[in-house]
C-alpha cells in the first residue's frame, strides 16, 4: 500500500500520523512538537499526544499545545496510568493518517528522521518499518534488558530473523487498522504487528541521550513487558512446563532405579539428604509450572472479566491550524 504524492486515499486526510505517549515529559514534549510541527511530509501530518496518566504537569503543557497547534495535533488523556503499549493503542484508534509512525516523548530519536522513516516505508511499499541504531544511548542495563526482550521475541513471535523491536517504527493504515482491533487489556503492539503481516523492513537511524530526567522503565515494568510477550502471544511457556515436568519425571524414573539397585547391593538405601534435595527439587519445578499456569489463567480471568485495555478521560482535538480554532472536548470514554 504505497501511496504517490498527494494521492492519499479520502478516509485518510493526512498522510501521516505521528503517536507520542506521554508521561513525564512535560520539559520535552514541547519541544518535540514544534519539531515535528517544521515538518513537511507528503500529505501533511498531524500530532497525536497520549498522556498516559504522568504524575507531573504533562497534562498542561499537552493542553496548551493543542490550543497553539499550528498543525492538527489531538490530545488523548487517559484517567490513570495503563502503560506504554496501551497507550500506543489509544493513540493508534485516532490516528487519522495513511501512515502512522509511533515515538517515544523524551527527544532521543531525532524529529528530522521522521520523514525518512516515512518515506522509505510509502515508497517501498512495506506494511511496518522499524527503525535500529548504531549505538543506543541508554543505559547499560537498559541495553541488556532491550537485547533480552529481542532474544526472547525471537523465540516467541513469529518474526524476521535478526529484526530489532523498537517503539521508533512506522506502520501504514491496513496494519493500524488490525492491531486497533485487540481490545485485552494487555497489548504488547509488536506482537500484534507480528501477527498481522511480513512485509516488514528496517533502517538505521540516529539514537540520542536524554534530554532531560532519567528512563520511565524500571526493572519491573520491563518484566511486565516481558510476561505481556510471553503469555499473550505465545503457548511456548506452557510447553516448556510440559518438558520440565517430563524431565522431571525421567530424572524420577532414573533415580527410583538406583534406589532400587542400592537397596539390592547394599540392603539399605542411604541418603536423607538426597531425598530432601530430589524434593525440594521436585516441588520448585511443580509450582513453576503452576505459577506459570496461573499467569495465563488469570490473565484471561481478568480479559473476561472486563479489565479495560485503556479509559479516556478527556479528547482535545485541534484539528483546524488556524489561530482562532475552539478546541473539541469530549465526554470520557472506555476502551475495552
Amino acid at each position: 500500500m504505497a501511496y504517490p504524492l498527494s494521492e492519499f486515499p479520502a478516509d485518510h486526510p493526512v498522510g501521516l500520523s505521528i503517536v507520542v505517549p506521554v508521561y513525564r515529559g512535560a520539559a520535552t514534549v514541547g519541544k518535540l512538537v514544534a519539531a515535528l510541527s517544521a515538518l513537511r511530509p507528503a500529505g501533511g501530518l498531524e500530532i497525536v499526544l497520549v498522556n498516559d496518566g504522568s504524575p507531573d504537569n504533562s497534562g498542561e503543557v499537552c493542553r496548551e499545545l493543542a490550543r497553539t497547534a499550528t498543525v492538527p495535533l489531538t490530545y488523548l488523556e487517559h484517567a490513570r496510568n495503563f502503560g506504554e503499549h496501551n497507550a500506543v493503542m489509544t493513540g493508534l484508534r485516532h490516528a487519522r493518517g495513511a501512515y502512522v509512525i509511533t515515538m517515544d516523548d523524551d527527544l532521543q530519536n531525532p524529529p528530522e528522521e521522521v520523514v525518512k522513516l516515512y518515506d522509505h516505508a510509502r515508497l517501498g511499499g512495506w506494511d511496518v518499518v522499524y527503525t535500529r541504531y548504531a549505538e543506543k544511548q541508554h543505559e547499560g542495563w537498559r541495553n541488556l534488558g532491550s537485547r533480552f526482550a529481542n532474544r526472547v521475541a525471537d523465540a516467541l513471535l513469529d518474526k524476521p530473523k535478526g529484526l530489532y523491536l523498537c517503539s521508533f517504527r512506522c506502520m501504514n493504515a491496513f496494519v493500524v487498522r488490525q492491531i486497533s482491533n485487540y481490545r485485552g487489556p494487555y497489548p504488547y503492539v509488536d506482537g500484534l504487528i507480528m501477527q498481522v503481516t511480513q512485509r516488514i523492513d528496517s533502517i538505521e537511524v540516529k539514537h540520542l541521550a536524554r534530554a532531560e530526567g532519567r528512563s520511565n522503565y524500571t526493572l519491573k515494568r520491563l518484566v511486565l513487558l516481558w510476561l505481556n510477550l510471553a503469555t499473550n502471544f505465545s503457548v511456548l511457556p506452557l510447553r516448556l512446563a510440559i518438558l520440565a515436568g517430563v524431565v522431571m519425571g525421567i530424572l524420577g524414573l532414573a533415580g527410583a532405579v538406583m534406589v532400587v539397585l542400592e537397596a539390592v547391593v547394599t540392603g539399605t538405601p542411604s541418603g536423607w539428604a538426597s531425598s530432601m534435595m530430589t524434593t525440594l527439587l521436585v516441588a520448585g519445578v511443580q509450582f513453576l509450572i503452576l505459577g506459570v499456569l496461573g499467569e495465563y489463567v488469570g490473565r484471561a480471568f481478568l480479559s473476561a472479566n472486563g479489565k479495560p485495555q485503556g479509559v479516556v478521560r478527556e479528547v482535545i482535538a485541534a484539528r483546524d491550524p488556524e489561530p482562532q480554532a475552539t478546541p473539541l472536548r469530549v465526554p470520557e470514554q472506555v476502551v475495552r
